[in-house]
């Protein structure tokens, strides 16, 4: 079981099973959204718990995804799949969860629209979109 929650602590989150490997997504609405690049993970909608989310506010931010923050201390949470039938994930920002989570970072994508003031230096594969 992996627990987290927003900064202020109004939304909790426990997930039931391991963690994907974690992606660094470096495209300018994540950036936007974020303050830098957002790390997540995915997982199934039916391992996620969700305490406080009366306190969670929704951004639709393109056709296909909304972003989900805490609407007290505006902590990003949650990258959530418009299309269910065809997404049974929620992507879920690692920042949210108690260590230890068991997992580490895969790859970055989107690094065709990083930030120009730092550089990847991980080794991990990069995807450019």
């Amino acid at each position: 079981m992996h627990k987290g929650s927003c900064l202020c602590g109004a939304v909790k989150i426990e997930v039931e099973g391991k963690l994907s490997a974690v992606e660094g997504c470096h495209c300018s609405q994540c950036r936007k959204w974020t303050g830098h690049y957002l790390a997540s993970t995915e997982v199934s909608r039916s391992a996620l718990k969700i305490q406080g989310a009366d306190g969670v506010a929704w951004f639709q931010s393109s056709e296909k995804v909304r972003r989900g923050f805490c609407s007290t201390c505006g902590a990003s949470l949650f990258f959530d799949p418009v299309d269910k039938e065809k997404h049974d994930w929620i992507g879920i920002a690692m920042g949210a969860f108690d260590k230890p989570t068991g997992t580490e970072m895969a790859l970055h994508i989107f690094v065709a629209e990083k930030g120009d003031y730092y550089e990847i230096t991980d080794g991990l594969p990069q995807n450019e979109y």
